[in-house]
């Protein structure tokens, strides 16, 4: 592929969402070419790398019960569940070493490039077991109990996701977040490809009975005082999918469930619309808040893939008819837009430690997003010196870093934390 090529893939990435029907002439061509340059960006994935290893003397250790609907898988070692769908729940005990904290910056998840795995430097796996549901209700009931507050964090991740990637993010994000929570990983049947996506947008919807499933079983356990929901992506369909189900089922949503904080939600705005009108017609305690980036590039191509739809994760939250659509569904925004991301895609700009960090002091405080937007808005005012780095760190380019939030109950909207923005080179 020639310079040209190059140039012209790239633009097409950088190009907003907004606008993306004019650009359908020939836009086949540069997707196929597209998802090829995304692969190649994730050429270093992690696979079979679940291998219990050491830790090191000053070394972070993160415990996470997992619930999925995978299927179990034996050979390779390593690699525990596949990206093939199970015919029920399955549930593991996974402990993660995290190297010290001054060997890593938060928002990091360093994998050794061949075993074995340094724990001085890298994410090492101390412990892998499958449970059946008995040994997993056991083990839940351990965590929940020496858990102050009683808090659970679920996480679900999104779109083209290994397992093993599903439980290093989560275990950097409870990390980071430097809130004392018992964590529960819910991980559904992602191909593990970025050609997968009908697959893994089917997956979601298999797995929405068993998401709900753990959810109304968390919901019911006495010694659960509050639960909040972090979904990434295509998981956010999945969570609100179940959150929909659950308080049709039981005509609202229970109390318990605080905070639902969907991070670039690959979700087309007008069927959120429904789904949100449906949580909506029964008791909702639950604060929605999403974390939005219309320089998405991943939601670009997401809604190029869906016929042009705009996307829940990559709209102007302060444009119509989307401000009214979050206003009339009591939804809050903050808008990452432009903030210092290290993947060339901006589509986990949500993990990184900044964000994070500031999520984590909310939950800590036992509030949500929405009664502390103002310290929230001042904690993402840090990242005004970040930098983005692009194509394995070949090319680099400072950004400002706005940080906006959009409060439906009272109709403010912060200013810019910053006043430019330098655009990535040509």
């Amino acid at each position: 592929m020639g310079l040209g090529w190059g140039a012209r893939v790239w633009r097409w990435f950088r190009a907003p969402v907004e606008g993306m029907a004019a650009r359908r002439r020939g836009a086949g061509v540069l997707c196929v070419i597209g998802l090829a340059a995304i692969a190649a960006s994730c050429s270093s994935r992690p696979y079979g790398t679940l291998v219990v290893g050491s830790t090191a003397p000053n070394a972070n250790q993160v415990d996470l019960l997992v619930a999925t609907t995978r299927a179990p898988v034996v050979e390779p070692p390593g690699v525990m569940f596949g990206g093939s769908r199970g015919r029920g729940l399955d549930f593991a005990d996974i402990i993660v070493s995290i190297p010290p904290d001054g060997a890593r910056q938060p928002g990091e998840v360093q994998l050794a490039s061949s075993p074995p795995s340094d724990p001085e430097r890298d994410f090492v796996i101390l412990r892998a077991d499958r449970m059946d549901l008995a040994q997993a209700k056991a083990n839940f009931d351990v965590r929940i109990r020496r858990t102050p507050g009683r808090r659970v964090l679920i996480f679900v991740h999104g779109f083209n996701t290994r397992f093993e990637e599903a439980v290093y993010r989560f275990a950097q994000i409870v990390h980071d977040a430097r809130v004392n929570v018992a964590p529960v990983l819910f991980t559904w049947p992602s191909g593990g490809n970025v050609t997968d996506y009908v697959y893994d947008r089917d997956s979601a919807v298999y797995s929405r009975d068993a998401l709900e499933t753990v959810l109304q079983a968390l919901a019911k356990d006495p010694s659960v005082d509050s639960i909040s929901i972090l979904a990434h992506s295509m998981g956010s369909y999945l969570v609100v999918e179940a959150l929909r189900q659950m308080s049709i089922r039981d005509r609202g949503l229970s109390p318990k469930i605080r905070d639902v904080m969907l991070a670039s939600p690959d979700i087309d705005i007008d069927v959120f619309r429904r789904q949100i009108a449906e949580i909506d017609a029964g008791p909702r305690p639950a604060q929605f808040t999403l974390f939005v980036s219309r320089d998405d590039r991943a939601l670009g191509l997401s809604s190029f893939l869906a016929r042009d739809s705009t996307r829940l994760g990559a709209l102007d939250p302060t444009k119509e008819p989307y401000r009214s659509i979050l206003e009339q569904g009591r939804v809050h925004v903050i808008d990452l837009t432009g903030l210092a991301s290290n993947d060339i895609t901006n589509h986990g700009r949500f993990a990184s430690g900044d964000v994070v960090g500031a999520i984590g002091e909310r939950l800590a405080e036992g509030q949500t997003l929405t009664e502390a937007k103002a310290g929230l808005v001042e904690s993402l005012g840090t990242f005004t010196g970040g930098a983005i780095n692009v194509a394995a760190g070949v090319a680099t380019g400072a950004v400002a870093a706005p940080a906006q939030i959009v409060d439906p109950t009272t109709r403010e909207r912060s200013v810019d934390t910053a006043a430019e923005a330098t655009s990535l080179s040509q």
